[in-house]
């Protein structure tokens, strides 16, 4: 740990007189200091005042200036970022909740496609194709159509076996050719969709009986582009790292995605145990192959285009998180590369589009900037050391890094923190918070896999190079059919 600056005194030396004055200033005068000192306003006052020596001018200390102002920036935006988590905190504790849908459970089911989304998944495509088969959706409403994308395994053996004994109900997709992706193999499957309504499974998910229904009931509203459930984890109790993605899974849904939804923001569309309304994706300008997150892209061309989304919290389906650091490491990664794609095409667009409201505006702005901001905390912790090491004037290396950590920790670092205590305290399992300290591990984890993401899409732009799709490595036994 590093000494407290504030044991180092403050010094008034300047640049023609090499004398300490004695004592040290009063409390209101340092906090003007500081406050000036932070604003960049520092070469006036030294002019205006006998003790502006304290402070280090532009002339006198430029990059000491300079480091001190983009430290202040990137304190505000994380004052930002704090205070957004801290309001979704206290909306999801406090506000009205709105489940806009959740009621229906008769009506006349539209016709939808169900898409399985599958690469080399023997171990778990028979799951999620078993649980389809039971959901209580009428099945002359339902078309099923897993996505075997040139699967090397026994993935396309066993569509094939259930295809043999439900060829009424699954149409299989086997894709052996074309660009690789998921992105790139739904957007062929969907040419062979029935309805209006595509729902979307990756291959690791067990969805409920009741599941396609819900999902299904927000459609109904003709304003719906888009539609989103919970996921839960199914193997969380597998270990420490699974226990943490449980914590942050619980965070990311119980409360943030509720609270977007409560204040009419911009739920967010999450690729998988969710849906699209077919005529809306290709009002904006269709399926999209060439980014890493096709979910974010459509849920943002939706929003810009005046379509809603949705988030159904209690429509709930599970999923297996890694259990590996490294498969976690490359997730995150992978997440971090295609959100910044969907940030970089459509944040000016986002920003002034007519559909929205400002506070839609600022919402979504923060959400797509969301996987630049590790990389701003890295930077603003290299500029607290510097300037604290540079000592560039006894203000500026006594005040600045104290007052930058003190904000980061209680605002910045551990704002998402407060989320997950939430949640856990809404899903009645208390016990699951002794954990809490641990998901620093995880953050700092995910900090630096998404700050060197952030540098491989800028290397990725610079040398043209193609981006690979990452597939997450699965867990479970291989299922036996019965």
């Amino acid at each position: 740990m590093l000494p407290s600056p504030f044991s180092c005194g403050l010094s008034a030396e300047s640049p023609g007189h090499a004398t300490r004055r004695p004592g040290r200033p009063g409390v209101a005068l340092s906090l003007t200091l500081a406050v000036t000192a932070f604003m960049g306003a520092g070469p006036a006052l030294a002019q205006a005042q006998a003790t502006g020596a304290l402070i280090p001018s532009f002339k006198d200390y430029p990059v000491a200036a300079v480091m001190a102002s983009l430290l202040f920036l990137i304190v505000v935006a994380m004052m930002i970022y704090g205070v957004r988590h801290f309001m979704f905190t206290m909306n999801r504790l406090t506000g009205v909740q709105r489940h806009p849908y959740i009621d229906i459970a008769v009506a006349r089911w539209p016709m939808i496609t169900v898409f399985i989304a599958a690469h080399n998944e023997e171990k778990v495509i028979a799951g999620c194709i078993e649980a389809l088969l039971n959901t209580d959706y009428p099945a002359d409403r339902l078309k099923i159509i897993p996505v075997n994308d040139r699967s090397k395994d026994g993935t396309g053996e066993i569509i094939d076996s259930y295809v043999a004994r439900f060829p009424s109900r699954i149409s299989p997709f086997h894709r052996s050719t074309g660009k690789a992706g998921k992105s790139a193999a739904l957007k062929d499957a969907l040419h062979f969709a029935e309805g209006d309504i595509a729902i979307i499974f990756d291959a690791d998910y067990v969805p409920g009986r009741g599941l396609l229904k819900q999902l299904v009931a927000p459609f109904f509203d003709p304003e719906i582009g888009a539609v989103m459930g919970r996921v839960v984890p199914v193997n969380s109790g597998a270990n420490l790292l699974t226990r943490m993605l449980d914590l942050e899974r619980s965070g990311g849904y119980q409360v943030d995605q509720q609270a977007r939804m409560n204040l009419n923001l911009l739920p967010q569309y999450g690729g998988t145990v969710g849906g699209v309304r077919l005529s809306a994706v290709e009002a904006v300008g269709g399926w999209h192959d060439d980014t890493l997150a096709e979910d974010t892209d459509i849920t943002f061309r939706l929003m810009l285009n005046g379509w809603k989304t949705v988030y159904t919290n209690r429509s709930e389906c599970y999923e297996e998180v890694p259990e590996e650091w490294s498969v976690r490491i490359k997730q995150v990664t992978r997440w971090a590369k295609g959100h910044n794609q969907v940030m970089t095409r459509y944040w000016w667009k986002f920003a002034t589009s007519a559909y929205l409201t400002p506070g839609q505006r600022f919402d979504g702005l923060l959400l797509l900037f969301v996987f630049v901001i590790p990389l701003v905390m890295l930077v603003g912790w290299g500029l607290a050391l510097g300037l604290y090491f540079l000592n560039a004037g006894s203000l500026l290396s006594s005040l600045i890094p104290i007052f930058a950590l003190m904000i980061y920790g209680t605002l910045g670092n551990f704002a998402a923190f407060f989320e997950i205590v939430v949640a856990v305290l809404i899903d009645g399992n208390r016990r699951r918070l002794r954990l809490l300290p641990f998901n620093m591990l995880g953050f700092l984890v995910s900090l630096f896999a998404i700050s060197g993401a952030v540098w491989s899409l800028l290397l990725d732009r610079i040398f043209k190079r193609e981006m690979v799709w990452d597939k997450t490595i699965r867990y479970r036994t291989k299922a036996v059919e019965q």
